[in-house]
């Protein structure tokens, strides 16, 4: 007799144990589901046709920024253009959508950093110390590590701006899902990158004080995913045109599920889908 869990889909959680291999749960509904143990079994998951916002749980037809009903995402601050792009961070103007919340989540030290997601990419991120940051295992990276901390989000964006000029910001995911990629020499990409954007940091320094940019020594993380196989030829499965599906799990990287017959979905696009998930 299957086991049925029903309620709205949520990103699933991660956390990397002491090897660093990324261990995954699904919230689904009031459970919390341990997703490691149901690779190599079979999964069945049906849409019942309802969405309902992560934020207000308001029902909605359709959901924007992975789970948010219209009205939050014009509302909210974390839907905000700023949050994609945190350049144009607006707070300073006295525009910001909520100043409470970004007082909490966008003035605290952010990391700069550099990841290996198939292709080496940069990116920004709040939790990084000195363990695995939960957003690099939801790209999906497998090797990664920090470059420089900065008092704010908006000066992170800045920075990261002068690093797009000679290096990806985004992941693509069909290349991050096709298999492990090859293992890249971080630390000489980023001795690279640091001095082609010196002289932009070294502006940045002069405008802002030179506590506004530091380098950071960290160390390389190599970071383990739970596959067992890797598609070779992706078909991704849209809930909206496909509500039902099941399969064999063969393995979660990144925010996705890797089913047999080389099909993936993204979890984390679904947030707020009510679902029905047998086991």
């Amino acid at each position: 007799m299957a086991t049925v869990y029903s309620g709205a889909l949520r990103k699933m959680r991660t956390k990397a144990d002491t090897n660093n291999n990324v261990v995954y749960q699904l919230p689904i509904g009031e459970h919390t589901l341990d997703i490691n143990p149901l690779i190599g079994q079979k999964v069945s998951l049906t849409f019942t046709g309802e969405i309902h916002c992560v934020h207000c749980a308001r029902k909605t037809k359709k959901s924007f920024n992975q789970g948010y009903c219209y009205p939050c995402l014009i509302s909210l601050a974390q839907c905000d253009s700023c949050i994609i792009k945190p350049e144009k961070c607006h707070y300073h103007e006295g525009t910001c959508r909520e100043p409470e919340w970004g007082e909490e989540h966008c003035f605290s030290d952010h990391f700069v950093y550099l990841a290996n997601t198939g292709t080496v990419k940069v990116g920004i991120t709040r939790h990084v110390t000195d363990a695995v940051s939960s957003r690099w295992m939801d790209q999906g990276a497998t090797q990664a590590t920090v470059m420089l901390r900065v008092p704010d989000r908006l000066t992170s964006g800045v920075v990261e701006t002068f690093c797009k000029s000679y290096i990806a910001d985004k992941t693509n995911w069909r290349t991050m899902l096709k298999g492990a990629p090859e293992s890249v020499d971080l630390n000489a990409v980023k001795q690279e990158l640091l001095a082609k954007i010196s002289d932009d940091l070294n502006a940045e320094k002069q405008e802002k004080g030179l506590q506004a940019v530091s380098e950071v020594e960290g160390p390389i993380f190599d970071i383990h995913y739970p596959v067992e196989e890797y598609p070779v030829k992706i078909k991704s499965i849209n809930l909206d045109k496909t509500p039902a599906f099941e399969g064999v799990l063969k393995g979660v990287k990144g925010q996705y599920w890797l089913l047999d017959e080389d099909r993936v979905i993204n979890i984390r696009k679904y947030a707020g889908y009510q679902v029905e998930l047998a086991l």
